[in-house]
């Protein structure tokens, strides 16, 4: 064939390239050799990212209404002075019947040995302060117990030869209570559990919050600074303030 000004044009074939043999695939040993660090520290993140949020808001759940409490508890502590409060006192005297005078002779007794359950719960009943189990300082002559309780203080004296009764309840009103409460005071063994219950709440609550900030304080940058001014400025005014 001829094209143009009557220049011959020849065809030409491109040189024929052989396919080599294929590469088999990896094997599941290869694979596993080939690294995949920042795949496996992403899913590390998020495995523990999800517990520290599991465990931020259960312990967030159980800490809720006591965490309040002491929050309150604490301002009316701080300012204990300023709230004016004006003690009631109740005085009651009667006189032991024969039957639960006689109750009382013949027992022995330690320093701090209960009275009879009988006449503990029927004393229980009379002044409306509970009795059973409390512990009772015993003499010669007389019984006294201390019955204190979160916001109250009480006392009971009973005479062991006529069976004469004192009786006098001081109530602090119900801002008192609370500060029982917060204190652990007069408490008994029951609610100094919860205490320590609530505090390791409160611990798993900090950490866990502080494992959340880490987990996204590339987002905030403000996350460090706020975190080291909540550190520093209660060690400032602890020592140069706090005297």
């Amino acid at each position: 064939m001829f094209l143009g000004l009557g220049r011959p044009f020849h065809a030409v074939s491109s040189p024929t390239v052989k396919a080599g043999p294929a590469s088999p695939p990896p094997s599941d040993q290869e694979r596993s050799l080939r690294p995949s660090g920042p795949k496996k520290k992403k899913k590390l993140k998020t495995v523990f990212t999800k517990q520290f949020y599991l465990w931020h808001w259960v312990s967030s759940a159980v800490c809720l209404a006591s965490m309040l409490l002491f929050a309150v508890t604490g301002i009316t502590l701080n300012h204990a002075e300023d709230i004016k409060v004006t003690p009631k006192v109740r005085t009651e005297t009667f006189v032991l019947s024969d039957t639960q005078l006689a109750s009382l002779e013949g027992l022995a007794y330690d320093e701090d040995t209960p009275l009879p359950k009988a006449l503990a719960k029927e004393l229980t009943k009379r002044v409306g302060t509970p009795i059973q189990g409390k512990d009772a300082e015993w003499s010669e002559y007389e019984i006294y117990l201390t019955l204190a309780r979160p916001g109250q203080d009480a006392w009971l004296l009973i005479d062991r030869e006529t069976g004469d009764v004192e009786f006098e309840q001081t109530s602090r009103g119900a801002i008192s209570f609370l500060n029982d409460l917060h204190q652990g005071r007069n408490t008994g063994t029951a609610w100094s559990w919860y205490l320590d219950i609530f505090s390791v709440a409160c611990v798993i609550f900090t950490l866990t919050g502080l494992a959340l900030l880490w987990v996204h304080c590339k987002r905030r940058p403000s996350t460090w600074p706020l975190v080291a001014a909540g550190i520093v400025l209660p060690i400032v005014l602890i020592v140069f303030f706090a005297h």
